[in-house]
């Protein structure tokens, strides 16, 4: 029902998440990131509470992301349901799919990245997404995207994918991007393209506007110049 990749850019130490799903709000549920410290996909019949579990461990804990996955996935007793990705702040990863997990799954780690997914066409789908990340140009978002698209080129889900988001932190503790498409019959994951390619020029102004008011460009609407 679902897949994902996260990752991060070793340049910008940016961390994030793409995901897609054929059920809806993915990006409600699933992703979960917290600037500096790590980013974590539960999917699945996904436990929501694992992603901010594991990242308090990451931070708090100051366990390594294996570490983290196993003391999280030990607390619960319906693991073997759940799979689930970690990657930490210094680009080490750690993955899980439990033996519950539905239909065709696999996960796969690369260079500051990590991949996964149930309910699949075939093993391939996942097998694509990890050096499209690797070898795709850009920023972060544009190289999680580039993933994303990989998969559903080598097959995708075994059904319709509806929703799809994507969520970047960097040197603040909010999201300074988090983009949703959580219903769409067709195509979700080329509408999330799309908003990011709508919200990348306008990023800066709005971590401008939150940090530096009076540096701010105009808000563009009556009354303000």
């Amino acid at each position: 029902m679902t897949f994902s990749i996260v990752g991060r850019c070793p340049e910008s130490g940016q961390l994030g998440i793409a995901i897609s799903s054929s059920s809806i709000a993915v990006g409600a549920r699933c992703p979960w990131v917290r600037a500096g410290v790590g980013a974590v996909a539960t999917q699945n019949v996904t436990l929501p509470a694992l992603g901010p579990q594991i990242l308090d461990l990451l931070e708090n804990g100051k366990l390594d992301p294996a570490a983290a996955l196993d003391r999280a996935l030990g607390a619960s007793e319906w693991s073997e349901y759940r799979q689930v990705t970690v990657i930490d702040g210094q680009g080490r990863t750690a993955f899980f799919s439990g033996k519950e997990a539905l239909g065709t799954y696999h996960a796969v780690a690369g260079r500051q990245c990590v991949a996964a997914g149930n309910m699949l066409t075939g093993i391939e789908v996942i097998e694509a997404m990890v050096p499209a990340f690797e070898q795709a140009p850009g920023t972060l978002a544009d190289r999680l995207l580039a993933a994303m698209h990989a998969a559903m080129a080598a097959g995708g889900e075994a059904g319709p994918v509806h929703s799809a988001a994507l969520r970047i932190v960097g040197d603040v503790i909010w999201p300074i991007a988090d983009l949703r498409v959580d219903w769409a019959d067709d195509d979700p994951i080329g509408q999330l393209d799309r908003l990011w390619q709508a919200y990348r020029p306008q990023m800066q102004d709005y971590l401008t506007r939150a940090l530096n008011p009076t540096a701010a460009p105009s808000y563009g609407v009556p009354g303000n110049e």
